[in-house]
């Protein structure tokens, strides 16, 4: 099927949402927000979350919720520069600010359900989480298996007994856990073989008996990241996602429409060059030439973070990633050269304080979706074909990983 027009593409995009949403005001209404990791109640995010996914279902069921996805699985069918063209026609608007659970159903579990799942799940949960009607959050990272992945400890045995799998572990990092309808959770269901080629990915209900959730507090104040406690769970093999065994490789595709999202040049997270502008502007700082060189090195990543996003797809994903991570930490670094101490205690001041939430918040978006480390390996071996790092527990070549 030939793609449409973008003009006429994005003149229909504009038109639906010119009815659906206001205009985005010139200037931010409230209290500044430049968190990068949300810091909100969990009253307010519930509230949130609500409003969220009312406007996802609209945008869904005008064609516009999975425009990346080919058409035989629920989608429009449309290169992601069909992707980067909406969320820059809906930059001019005001829609309900996202939230991390929201991003990975709708980003990451919708489209790795919609891929890998069965007839039954694709028909049961690929569109609800699409949608955005069932919330799913990712259930991959461990204590001891963060950016080495596939080091999962959690264990799933199966009993030929009912037919089901008994999983016990711990999960750690879990965006919107509290919130969420089902996990995505990566498994170790084989010891004996590769450590890659023993895992299998399973859809886990966040409500089944042994499931236990923890908020963490971050040193941002918020906490939206969370522990879940995995303790005699069990669940039915009709919840098992791919293969046994194949966990690997649905997981490195879940890390690949993370990384695709990740590295969107239009999603807001954290503060932006506009922001910065604006900052620069009220100090009476825009005509020095020093912080016009700093903002000048910060609209030229913010344009080269949107151009990557265009024009890479999985594994080079990892580029936009990567050039995400780095834009935000420049933005950190420019904030704090301009605020100096205003920026360690708030003093009343509007558009000074808020600015902390970036600034701790910045470096934690290099570990998550896979380390800054991780991104450039990928890269390299998956991308450039460079010889992979010698590793004894690597699966060998030509297997998942």
């Amino acid at each position: 099927m030939s793609e449409p027009e973008m003009a006429a593409w994005r003149s229909g995009v504009r038109d639906w949402l010119h009815s659906m949403l206001p205009q985005r005001p010139e200037q931010p209404e409230g209290p500044a927000d430049y968190a990068v990791f949300q810091n909100i109640t969990e009253s307010a995010e519930r509230d949130l979350l609500d409003r969220v996914r009312e406007y996802r279902r609209q945008r869904y069921d005008a064609g516009y919720g999975a425009i990346a996805i080919p058409s035989e699985l629920g989608g429009a069918g449309l290169s992601m520069r069909y992707v980067v063209a909406f969320t820059e026609e809906e930059q001019a608007f005001d829609p309900p600010q996202s939230t991390e659970l929201i991003s990975v159903t709708c980003g990451l579990v919708g489209p790795t359900i919609a891929t890998f799942g069965t007839a039954e799940q694709r028909a049961k949960y690929a569109r609800a989480f699409l949608r955005s009607d069932l919330l799913c959050c990712q259930l991959f990272s461990e204590p001891g298996a963060g950016s080495d992945l596939a080091a999962v400890a959690t264990s799933a045995v199966f009993s030929l007994d009912d037919g089901a799998w008994l999983i016990e572990g711990q999960k750690v990092w879990s965006s919107g856990a509290r919130f969420a309808d089902y996990g995505l959770l990566l498994a170790r269901t084989d010891r004996e073989v590769a450590k890659q080629a023993g895992l299998t990915m399973f859809l886990v209900p966040m409500d089944a008996p042994g499931v236990e959730i923890r908020p963490i507090r971050q040193m941002s104040g918020a906490s939206s990241f969370n522990e879940v406690f995995l303790s005699g769970v069990r669940v039915g093999d009709d919840m098992r996602v791919g293969a046994v065994g194949e966990g690997w490789k649905v997981a490195n595709a879940t890390l690949g429409f993370e990384r695709t999202a990740s590295g969107q040049g239009t999603r807001r997270k954290g503060g932006t060059f506009e922001d910065l502008l604006r900052l620069a502007s009220r100090l009476g700082k825009s005509g020095d030439p020093v912080v016009r060189q700093q903002l000048a090195d910060v609209y030229v990543r913010t344009q080269l973070r949107a151009a990557t996003t265009e024009r890479v797809a999985r594994p080079a994903a990892s580029i936009g990633k990567l050039v995400a991570s780095a834009n935000l930490m420049r933005i950190a670094e420019v904030a704090s050269a301009l605020l100096g101490a205003r920026i360690t205690a708030d003093s009343g001041e509007p558009d000074a304080f808020a600015w902390t939430e970036h600034v701790l918040g910045a470096p934690g978006y290099r570990l998550a979706g896979g380390t800054d480390e991780i991104q450039r390996n990928i890269i390299g071996e998956r991308v450039l074909g460079l010889p992979r790092e010698p590793r004894v527990d690597k699966q060998p070549r030509g297997g998942a990983g």
